[in-house]
């Protein structure tokens, strides 16, 4: 074992500030896994919170363990040294739990790879019962777990705080009890939010499309979703405060969590409904908190400016001395104090996501935003200082034709030339991403625009704007899109082809993955799915009905916009 990898481990620990350590043997050891580098997890808010819900209690220490950079890893792999925890430098394998918090489809290759280099058997029917239960959280594990089946003893689905807890006494039950591995599987399997794939085989038609599941005796039809109707009973803000982040020297601070607004291509707006706000003053206690850390306020949500009280946020921040980030803006709920705030706070871009380019794509996808909404919270922004402009946008969105993309084109000439009748030299920057249609949504059932057809739409509104000054675009590649699509959509068939993929270089083994086990993958991306069909996710109940995502799906059909959440809404059934 490398003495200098478990020194590298206690620097880290020792720039960190709000570090929960307990002394080995203490506690029951747990590790939670952020399935990429230490920067990205710790700029994760979820992993700060489930972190210290767990070291919360009396009998659980919370170890953290992200994936090495390479030239870490590598050290790694020479010295035939396992994986590494933060806290007490412990081997990964010796954890008789280990949680993943997994939010991204192409961190599914480095769960695998930290599974594979902390020594634990890779995949859950070679666990023995003296090897660790592997469970995995977070918004993959909620909207579609399967591919990541065969890697995985049980799957949190849905938000944590509330589930970890009781799946840990459950757990500790269960070890006083003496149980063995698939009695204790058996038992949490009944908690809700709870899902052991081991006990839900899929069986497939000649066609390879799902024909049933097969249950084991005693285990729910369906496995319900978590979420915490009171966000005021749990903290939602950073808990380790370090440099090394997205988020430099930043305390995140959740201000709400779920959206109501109904874009029917937003997995989260529909996994994670309903909205719920948290009370200015809990808020205002993680602000003085910031304070004396000396660290900028960053707040978190869906959208910073639908939360209600943000004119009043903003101030109390200000007054604080301090400076603030958002994590999203809304064009038709910016208000100028909120601008005002992160001008003062150095902030010189604004960012807004109006994703596509005509009123009439953005009525199929709900996505209620106006130009003039957008031109509206640009002067806004403009008067406040912050001159330059981010637009997010989608091609391949369901029912886009060739018009929608020359009014892509239009809209960002439109911005441009209207932010320089305000005298703003800023840049305007367009991020272009291939839309996926994404499980529990409206357009779960729809085929992928061809790859083909999306690079030569982005290429050309490249080659267009290119020409243009003060106009950038930002392309994602193509490429890593229709993997996420792959595994964002697919059956636990998936499984083998990561393995193989991860043997051969991660994410660059994938084609050659695909081949080898003679996965049809046009099928996964380009087939439209029967309303009817069995789908990969279909052993999970979001809180509300197919027929209510078919109704929405008909809407979009018919170019119908439907409103936001409102009080005493019962619609989609989550709040009944």
């Amino acid at each position: 074992m490398s003495w200098q990898l478990k020194e590298r481990l206690k620097k880290i620990i020792a720039t960190e500030q709000g570090t929960l350590s307990f002394a080995p043997g203490s506690r029951q050891p747990m590790a939670l896994v952020y399935p990429n580098t230490y920067h990205v997890g710790m700029s994760n808010l979820g992993m700060h919170i489930i972190y210290e819900q767990i070291n919360s209690r009396g009998d659980t220490a919370c170890e953290r363990l992200f994936l090495p950079d390479k030239k870490i890893f590598d050290e790694y792999i020479r010295t035939n040294t396992p994986l590494l925890s933060l806290e007490n430098q412990m081997p990964l394998y010796e954890f008789p739990l280990i949680a993943f918090a997994v939010s991204f489809e192409m961190d599914y290759f480095n769960l695998i790879t930290i599974l594979l280099a902390g020594k634990v058997p890779v995949l859950a029917a070679e666990r023995k019962e003296s090897d660790p239960l592997v469970i995995i959280g977070g918004p993959c594990a909620t909207f579609n777990p399967e591919p990541l089946a065969d890697f995985v003893d049980a799957c949190i689905i849905g938000e944590g705080e509330e589930v970890i807890h009781e799946f840990l006494d459950c757990y500790y039950d269960a070890l006083a009890q003496g149980l063995s591995r698939k009695e204790l599987l058996m038992r949490l399997v009944q908690l809700d939010g709870v899902y052991v794939p081991h006990f839900y085989q899929p069986v497939y038609d000649d066609s390879g499309i799902i024909a049933r599941y097969e249950q084991d005796a005693g285990v729910p039809k369906q496995v319900k979703r978590r979420y915490i109707k009171d966000l005021g009973h749990y903290p939602g803000q950073t808990v380790i405060v370090t440099a090394d982040t997205e988020f430099k020297d930043m305390y995140l601070i959740e201000v709400a969590r779920g959206c109501g607004r109904h874009c029917r291509f937003c997995m989260a707006g529909y996994c994670f409904r309903n909205p719920r706000v948290r009370s200015l003053e809990q808020i205002s206690a993680g602000v003085s908190q910031a304070k004396r850390m000396g660290a900028k306020v960053g707040l978190m949500g869906a959208a910073i400016s639908d939360y209600p009280e943000i004119n009043r946020l903003c101030n109390l921040i200000l007054e604080q001395g301090l400076t603030m980030s958002v994590a999203s803006l809304r064009a038709d709920s910016l208000t100028s104090s909120l601008v005002e705030a992160l001008a003062a706070s150095g902030q010189r871009t604004i960012t807004l996501a109006p994703e596509a380019g005509s009123e009439r794509m953005r009525n199929i996808i709900n996505k209620q935003i106006s130009d003039e909404h957008i031109f509206k919270a640009i002067a806004t922004a403009t008067a406040a200082g912050i001159r330059h402009v981010r637009l997010y946008i989608m091609v391949g969105l369901p029912g886009e034709g060739e018009q929608d993309i020359e009014d892509i084109i239009e809209m960002a000439k439109n911005v441009r030339n209207h932010m320089d009748s305000l005298g703003s030299k800023g840049i305007l920057t367009l991020s272009i991403n291939p839309f996926i249609p994404k499980p529990f949504t409206p357009f779960q059932w729809l085929p992928m625009a061809s790859q083909d057809t999306v690079s030569s739409k982005l290429k050309y509104i490249q080659t267009v704007l290119r020409k243009l000054r003060g106009i950038e675009v930002l392309i994602e590649q193509p490429k890593e899109a229709y993997i996420q699509s792959v595994l964002a959509r697919g059956d636990r068939r998936l499984g083998r082809v990561l393995l193989t993929s991860v043997e051969h270089g991660g994410a660059r083994g994938w084609k050659q993955a695909i081949k080898t086990h003679g996965i049809d993958e046009a099928s996964y991306l380009y087939r439209a799915r029967g309303h009817d069909e069995i789908l990969p996710w279909s052993n999970l109940d979001m809180g509300f009905a197919m027929s209510y995502l078919l109704t929405e799906f008909y809407r979009a059909q018919a170019e119908e916009r439907t409103p936001p959440c409102s009080s005493g809404c019962k619609r989609c059934g989550v709040c009944q």
